[in-house]
C-alpha cells in the first residue's frame, strides 16, 4: 500500500504525466510485488523558481518519495531504484536527475480499512520481498 509523491517542475504534457505515473506504478508492482490495483500516486508540479535543484542537474528533475510498509529487502529496493531510473530515462529524464527516497513505516503506524492498524489486517500480499 505505498503512497507515492512525485515532485517535478512544470512543463510535462498530460500524456507525459500519465506515463510518469504509470512508470512508477509498474516499477512498484514488479519490484515490491504490490497488487496491480494498489495505486495511490500524487504528482506535484512546481514553477521553476519554486523547485531549486543542484546546479549540475539540467533538464527535467524528478523527486520521488514513497511511504511504504517496513520490511522490503535491500535487493527489492535496489531493483526498484534501478527500474525507476531505467523507465524515466526512457522518457528523457537524465539518470542523475532522478532521486527516489523511501520512507518505511511500521504497519502499526498505518490506519487503513476504516481505521484499523495495518498490522491487524490481512493485506493479501507479501511485504517481505
Amino acid at each position: 500500500m505505498p503512497i507515492v509523491r512525485i515532485e517535478t517542475r512544470k512543463g510535462w504534457t498530460r500524456q507525459e504525466k500519465d506515463r510518469l505515473i504509470q512508470a512508477l506504478h509498474e516499477s512498484m508492482v514488479a519490484c515490491l510485488q504490490i497488487p496491480e490495483y494498489d495505486k495511490l500516486i500524487r504528482l506535484v508540479e512546481y514553477d521553476r523558481e519554486d523547485f531549486v535543484t543542484p546546479p549540475a542537474c539540467t533538464g527535467n528533475y524528478v523527486l520521488i518519495e514513497i511511504s511504504l510498509f517496513s520490511g522490503r529487502s535491500l535487493d527489492a529496493k535496489r531493483a526498484l531504484y534501478q527500474t525507476v531510473v531505467a523507465k524515466l530515462s526512457q522518457m528523457g529524464v537524465p539518470a542523475n536527475n532522478i532521486r527516489v527516497v523511501l520512507h518505511e513505516v511500521p504497519r502499526d503506524d498505518w490506519g487503513i480499512r476504516g481505521g484499523v492498524p495495518a498490522s491487524e489486517v490481512e493485506l493479501g500480499f507479501k511485504v517481505d520481498v
